[in-house]
């Protein structure tokens, strides 16, 4: 008996405990308000609205018909499915409804229903609708996370709910003049992004347009800021409304929900380009015989010939803009054997040394869940053609995000910052639970080696192919890409990524936009499709900003 007592008593006593409560008390819960998601600014991107669960104590109930009845009908609900569940479930207490609106559970309580309770809920509220929808992404019915930013930052948003405890008797009904125990719900935390809800606009704007003008697959932006790897901007279009998301089709929100721009991979082309002259002019400035100093006349030829296998340049060369071209007039031109020239002699170690220095073939470490870190050869497994091909950006494939980081890091005094979405977790406006700063993750290239690089990239859009990203009294600089895109491992015909990657102030760099085209309908070269986007992108942070030109009045 002793030996039975302490079993009773000590090892199950707690368990029995629990045991004993929940039989002789009912709960209602109390959700907690999910956190809100603001841009740097403080506008609200995300939030809730009020709304109530409704839920009944079956034993309570004295006639299940007329309860049923009442609820189909102030709920909006089928009667036989909630008949159903007053008469067929086991459990003994059942959810009728969730996210009800206040003026039917005003219109509920006014019927005085036994057994019928109802609590505080909330629903996830989107002001703002098909607006950064890959990157906010969406909630379940239950509050919870399930893509984007709210999946990513879920523990921090979803707050602990609480309950409310009834004493009941042996069937579950509450005991009257009893006191109910209140336990709290303690709501969710706040995320700031680095997002400036000026700048998304704008954004969203310009590839809503691309995608209405060019019939592309996709039409996707990303705007960062160079100097901390801050992420402005973010846009995917085709998209949804976040406040209607199409649960019911799979495949749509599937392909709608995907944040191409770090999720997908595509073969950069001539936007590639920028790494090699990146390699190519810090090799030279450290002393590599192996180099091409800035002033070095490349042969005109279109061709090269590498083990055998002839590469060409995009031009015939028919109009004498190829000949006699140095490295600046290489990418304003954006010649393929110029680059094929700088990448077999630097060597594949030297180019892979760069490559990896700016996180090509592995991912970045944005704060986003799926992101892919895009394919790069093995060095080992480098033959001599595909050394020729990665120097113009073939045979190896980049994310939205690799692309960009990485131009950034060339153009903004050679540093690499890691991107990110969110800047701050909040528990209110002034109490901040943990800031995220910008994270330098290395140095890729000298400062000296940066500002020849731009210097050259804004050469490519006052001068170049980049030029219908020029804007006249800003010192614009950038690169275009145009790729040929692969189904089944052979060229698919007529299907291209047409892209540009351009900054501004070229000098000091700000703002760096990545416009990515994918399929576009007709014409199909990004010097063309993806440019003037970008210079619209531009020319509306400046007019957000009120940036004053820098030359020219």
């Amino acid at each position: 008996m002793i030996g039975r007592l302490l079993w009773v008593q000590v090892i199950r006593g707690e368990d029995l405990q629990e045991k004993a409560i929940e039989q002789w008390t009912r709960e209602i819960p109390v959700i907690a308000a999910r956190g809100k998601i603001t841009d740097r600014n403080g506008v609200v991107l995300a939030e809730n609205a009020d709304t109530y669960t409704v839920f009944v104590r079956k034993s309570a109930v004295k006639d299940a018909q007329t309860t049923a009845r009442a609820l189909a009908e102030t709920l909006a609900l089928d009667y036989d499915y909630v008949y159903n569940r007053l008469t067929k479930t086991s459990s003994s207490e059942v959810t009728v409804a969730r996210h009800a609106e206040r003026d039917r559970l005003e219109a509920l309580l006014e019927r005085d229903l036994s057994g019928v309770y109802y609590s505080r809920d909330n629903k996830r509220v989107y002001p703002y609708g098909d607006f950064l929808t890959q990157v906010l992404g969406f909630t379940s019915d239950d509050n919870m996370g399930q893509s984007g930013l709210e999946l990513r930052y879920n523990k921090y948003l979803k707050g602990i709910d609480g309950e409310i405890l009834y004493e009941t008797d042996i069937v579950g009904v509450e005991i009257e003049g009893s006191a109910p125990t209140y336990i709290p719900a303690t709501d969710g935390l706040s995320v700031r992004l680095t997002v400036d809800f000026e700048i998304q606009e704008i954004a969203e704007q310009a590839m809503e347009k691309a995608y209405e003008v060019q019939k592309p697959k996709s039409a996707a932006a990303l705007v960062l800021d160079p100097s901390t790897g801050e992420i402005l901007a973010c846009t995917v279009k085709p998209s949804f409304d976040l406040n209607d998301v199409p649960r019911d089709d799979l495949a749509a929100l599937n392909a709608l929900g995907r944040n191409t721009l770090l999720s997908d991979s595509f073969e950069p082309g001539s936007t590639f380009k920028i790494v090699t002259a990146a390699a190519n002019v810090e090799e030279y400035l450290k002393g590599n015989p192996k180099a091409f100093s800035t002033e070095h006349v490349f042969n005109s030829s279109r061709y090269r010939y590498v083990a055998g296998q002839r590469v060409k340049c995009w031009s015939t060369h028919s109009n004498g803009k190829h000949s006699a071209l140095n490295l600046a007039g290489a990418l304003n031109n954006s010649c393929n054997p110029v680059f094929v020239d700088i990448a077999l002699s630097l060597g594949t170690e030297t180019m892979y040394e760069y490559m990896e220095k700016l996180n090509f073939g592995s991912v970045t470490g944005v704060d986003f869940n799926g992101e892919a870190q895009g394919m790069l050869l093995p060095s080992t497994a480098v033959k001599e053609v595909d050394l020729a091909r990665i120097g113009f950006g073939q045979t190896v494939a980049v994310t939205g995000i690799q692309l960009a980081s990485a131009a950034a890091a060339v153009v903004n005094g050679g540093v690499y910052y890691a991107p990110h979405f969110v800047s701050g977790i909040y528990a209110t406006e002034d109490l901040v639970a943990e800031v995220i700063p910008p994270q330098a993750k290395g140095r890729a290239i000298s400062e000296e080696a940066s500002r020849i690089v731009a210097g050259m990239l804004e050469d490519v859009v006052s001068e170049g192919s980049g030029k219908q990203a020029f804007i006249e009294g800003y010192r614009v600089g950038g690169k275009t890409g145009t790729a040929q895109k692969y189904e089944n491992g052979v060229i698919a015909a007529g299907k291209y990524v047409s892209s540009f990657v351009g900054f501004f102030p070229a000098n000091d760099p700000k703002y760096l936009a990545l416009v990515i085209v994918d399929e576009p309908e007709g014409e199909y070269y990004g010097s063309t499709v993806a440019a003037p986007y970008a210079k619209e992108i531009f020319e509306g942070i400046i007019a957000a900003k009120g940036i004053r030109p820098q030359y020219g009045g």
